[in-house]
């Protein structure tokens, strides 16, 4: 069990949300428009959790980068709206957290624009106290910045700080800063690609934090 934490850092995608229908959808609607073949959505999906950017950069050169850019995030605003939800037990998992007196804070390589309109659209914004982006930090995860900079605006420690994610890019950001880290199973990393990152603890889901809390 952990002891003496009083901030709990949560990635969005894969962590406490599903939006992969929606980034799939946006990211093969800019696909089509740029005349070019659509992506398998598997492929995407292990593309997910850098920031956009980074996820289309692969697919498309840097020529014609911000012209994607400028097609897929209009889609995106309207397609998060229609094809994301909660992953099973979160929206509780949050609650508990809550009621438990932690502090809960959003950190997330997405843009902060589609960020705050998913927790939102969610309606899970009352449970977060903070809510910090890669476009708000110099250095995207796997940098420890965005979770040194939200220790900083709660006053904590890294002892008393715990962060909860499903890349490896998450552990990895958790390790950096010092501070405990949570992996869950349901998002784009794999268990074995998370076993190797060596998180304090692996579960299945969002709902089984209580045995780590």
């Amino acid at each position: 069990m952990l002891k003496n934490i009083k901030l709990i850092i949560l990635d969005l995608d894969g962590t406490i949300v599903d939006a992969y229908d929606a980034i799939i959808d946006s990211f093969n609607y800019m696909m089509k428009k740029l005349h070019l073949p659509s992506i398998k959505p598997s492929i995407i999906r292990r593309a997910v959790g850098w920031g956009d950017r980074m996820l289309l950069s692969p697919f498309i050169s840097e020529k014609i980068l911000n012209k994607a850019l400028r097609i897929y995030r209009p889609h995106h605003k309207i397609s998060l709206l229609d094809k994301s939800h909660l992953l099973p037990g979160a929206r509780n998992s949050l609650k508990y957290l809550k009621e438990k007196g932690y502090e809960l804070a959003v950190a997330s390589n997405r843009p902060s624009e589609f960020s705050k309109i998913l927790i939102k659209h969610l309606k899970i914004d009352k449970f977060f106290d903070y809510v910090l982006c890669a476009d708000q930090v110099k250095n995207g995860k796997p940098d420890p910045e965005i979770i040194n900079k939200l220790m900083k605006i709660f006053s904590v420690s890294s002892k008393q700080t715990v962060y909860i994610g499903d890349m490896i890019v998450d552990i990895q950001a958790a390790k950096a800063a010092q501070v405990k880290s949570i992996a869950v199973l349901t998002g784009s990393s794999t268990r074995k690609e998370i076993e190797n990152q060596k998180p304090d603890y692996i579960f299945k889901d969002i709902t089984f934090i209580r045995k780590a809390l």
